[in-house]
């Protein structure tokens, strides 16, 4: 009985290490920038810390995070969903531009698992271009319930202010704390404005992501288990030239 008891503080222990690094980490969408009428674009989905480059081999994500749901918008708003396929460190999918403009690459999933009392819900977005034309370039594009946005992206450059916009529930996201990562893992934290807008000039060249998270206090029941709030992050990448 003592072991079993023992058992059980141990484990308990265990989750109140484990469970806020589990969603301490974030998915993200890579791609380049612009892209190519008829030609194939690559898009990689990564799990893990960006900062620390520390990414999670694709084998070793938990619960049931490879379902994913990856749509591509296109500049005239056509959704195209995209089946996204393991590789070691990674999942990778392709779309192919028929048109010129600005394509909205987006990202959703809501853990089927609830930890602790908390439900985890990922999305990401990023953003392809193609010719010179900046159709679809708007934040409306990305219906997902938490996301970032910046019509600075096409043209994003080194030495350049870059304006992001952070959305949540199709409302600005006034005073919240946005974080911005460098190519080489420097990090900022900014405050969102009276227009959820925080702004940054880029150093270096390189991708840049932007994460922001929003806990939700709520409670309900989700697969048959109990929640008390909601952990939504939304990351955004940004290419700098």
């Amino acid at each position: 009985m003592q072991s079993n008891n023992f058992k059980k503080i141990a484990f308990a222990v265990l989750m109140l290490v484990v469970s806020p690094a589990l969603f301490a980490h974030a998915l993200w969408i890579e791609t380049k920038a612009t892209g190519t009428k008829g030609k194939a674009q690559e898009i990689s989905v990564f799990f893990g810390e960006y900062a620390d480059n520390d990414i999670t081999k694709a084998d070793k994500w938990f619960s049931d995070l490879k379902e994913f749901t990856l749509i591509v918008i296109s500049p005239s708003k056509k959704e195209t969903k995209l089946t996204a396929k393991a590789l070691e460190n990674k999942y990778q999918a392709f779309f192919t531009p028929d048109e010129d403009g600005v394509y909205t690459i987006a990202m959703h999933h809501k853990v089927k698992d609830v930890y602790g009392t908390m439900v985890l819900d990922y999305n990401s977005s990023a953003t392809v271009t193609v010719g010179i034309a900046t159709k679809g370039n708007e934040a409306t594009a990305n219906s997902n319930v938490i996301s970032l946005f910046s019509k600075d992206v096409i043209n994003a450059k080194q030495k350049n202010k870059v304006t992001v916009t952070a959305s949540y529930d199709g409302k600005i996201a006034k005073e919240q704390k946005i974080k911005v990562i460098a190519p080489n893992g420097w990090e900022k934290e900014l405050w969102s404005n009276e227009n959820g807008e925080v702004s940054f000039t880029p150093i270096w060249s390189g991708n840049y992501m932007v994460e922001f998270a929003y806990t939700e206090k709520t409670a309900g029941e989700h697969n048959g288990k109990k929640y008390d709030e909601i952990w939504k992050m939304a990351t955004y990448l940004i290419a700098v030239k």
